[in-house]
């Protein structure tokens, strides 16, 4: 054990594992939704699990007063409520005995300079250093406040050994168009290191999203074949069977293209296309991500029935058997909106692996069903020996990797149908994390929470990588928003989408796939 380094015994063991220093972690907007569902539930985990720093103090930092005991409690119910496992109270007593909680506005500096106070009483206590990380965990409208003043308190220039000390994690959105990416970039840049600075987006948490590096580069039988020589076509699904529900508000000034595919699906692109990283540091990886970002061809937009774009929104329709309401008639929805919930798109990428492949995105609510699954389409073998009439099914060679909810891959051949005659059938042979693994998988923010801890960034998202996504993403928005609705489609909540949408795969001879299967 590294010299002064008390852990408590319970926390030994694993915690070494990854060298996880010790650690305060101030939580801005403590009392919202996400740290109620996933940050309290996840930092329980990694305590249950050992991999909590020996030394962890938890301080909430919210605009309502809240004594340190209601707040613990709420911490409890957030565990009972919302945890993959059940409450222990021995690791969470741990815990709980240094969680806090710190009243103040997110935009007042005297605020900021009494939170300053209160950590350099918990390292007096303490007698060391700790490392800082700030949880930014708040409506975006207060992120530059809350940086600013983590800045202008000594807060973010915090020292450990004479290092730097502090590090401040942010969720999503990172700005709504470039301009707003590129100035939030700038508010960070003025108050952190770009290597303090760690852009949270949960999909690249979860299992098989990591695991897209390890099935490409670790199995001989798959990075031979992955480019343009042999594979014809990406297919990308984030789809949700949910409405808006009470998220009416905000869902309005968002829409699909910045909530999902600007983010999410755009990770899931960059993993796939990416080139073989030098080495996995997470600086090798994540330049191999904006390389790919930067070689998508620019999209054709002005002309409605080449663009390479869609987009629409659900009317009522059937969702398991139930009438639900159409965009327009959900909550705190304008009539005048011109807000999509659905978007896809056709991409292509212009370097050497994948120059002529067509990568197809999809994203929308009220979708026939929750899944988000990555489909890589192989070209077919010569039809010579298999193409006589109908006894012969060959189909397309697919790898389909799901990413929820049924975490797996699935890769489609074909086969010999038993009996007398030679006929062909397409079979699947299917894995899945829950049958080999178990169920009972970390959730995305355990990884991403401890991860930040330790300092590990390959799976946090870099200031020049948002900045590239919203390079392409900006010129649609700006379209949409001078057409209005004109050039809207629709499409009945619990279909897959409008029939406008296969238009971008038609010209290809393409279709877009059942997904889930």
């Amino acid at each position: 054990m590294p010299e002064g380094d008390d852990r408590h015994p319970f926390l030994e063991g694993l915690s070494r594992h990854r060298g996880a220093p010790s650690t305060i972690m101030v939580i801005f907007g403590a009392s919202g939704d996400l740290t109620d569902r996933k940050l309290i539930p996840a930092l329980f985990n990694l305590a249950l699990d050992n991999l909590l720093p020996g030394e962890f103090h938890l301080i909430g930092y919210g605009r309502k007063e809240i004594p340190d005991e209601e707040f613990r409690q709420m911490a409890g119910e957030s565990i009972r409520n919302f945890s993959r496992r059940p409450m222990d109270e021995k690791p969470w007593g741990d815990v709980k005995r240094n969680l806090s909680y710190h009243a103040g506005a997110y935009d007042d500096p005297e605020s900021f300079k009494s939170l300053a106070e209160k950590i350099s009483e918990i390292e007096k206590a303490s007698g060391r250093e700790l490392q800082l990380v700030f949880y930014i965990s708040t409506p975006p409208t207060v992120f530059e406040p809350i940086i600013e003043n983590l800045g202008a308190s000594g807060l973010a220039n915090h020292l450990v050994k004479g290092k730097p000390g502090a590090k401040v994690i942010i969720e999503k959105p990172f700005g709504r168009d470039l301009d707003s990416a590129r100035k939030l970039n700038a508010v960070l840049g003025r108050n952190f290191d770009e290597k303090q600075v760690y852009r949270i987006d949960h999909y690249l948490g979860k299992e098989t999203v990591q695991n897209l590096l390890v099935a490409r580069f670790a199995n001989a039988i798959f990075e031979p074949i992955w480019n343009r020589e042999y594979v014809e076509s990406v297919q990308i699904t984030v789809a949700e069977s949910v409405g808006v529900g009470s998220r009416g508000g905000y869902y309005d000034h968002s829409g699909a293209l910045r909530d999902m595919i600007q983010n999410h699906t755009m990770q899931l692109l960059s993993l796939i296309a990416m080139e073989p990283p030098v080495s996995l540091d997470p600086e090798s990886i994540r330049d191999e991500k904006v390389k790919v970002l930067k070689a998508i061809q620019p999209l054709v937009l002005d002309r409605l029935e080449e663009a390479d774009v869609i987009r629409a929104r659900y009317t009522e329709g059937l969702m398991e058997g139930k009438k639900v309401p159409g965009y327009l008639q959900e909550k705190d929805i304008p009539a005048d909106s011109t807000t999509e919930t659905y978007a896809a798109l056709r991409l292509l990428i212009n370097n050497w692996r994948w120059k002529g492949v067509p990568f197809y995105m999809r994203s929308g609510k009220r979708l026939a069903r929750r899944v988000s699954e990555i489909a890589i389409q192989f070209k077919r073998p010569p039809g010579i020996l298999f193409s006589e009439g109908r006894k012969f099914d060959v189909a397309h060679n697919t790898l389909v990797i799901q990413v929820q909810p049924d975490e797996g891959m699935t890769l489609l051949t074909n086969s010999k149908v038993p009996g007398l005659q030679t006929r062909t059938q397409p079979v699947k042979m299917h894995f899945r994390y829950s049958a080999t693994f178990g169920s009972n998988t970390p959730e995305a923010y355990e990884r991403l929470i401890l991860d930040a801890i330790v300092g590990d960034s390959t799976l946090f998202i870099r200031g020049d990588e948002t900045e590239s996504s919203w390079r392409l993403v900006t010129p649609i928005l700006e379209s949409w928003d001078s057409l209005g609705n004109h050039g809207m489609a629709r499409y009945a909540a619990g279909s897959w989408g409008p029939l406008e949408a296969e238009r971008l795969l038609w010209s290809n001879g393409h279709q877009w796939r059942q997904t889930g299967i």
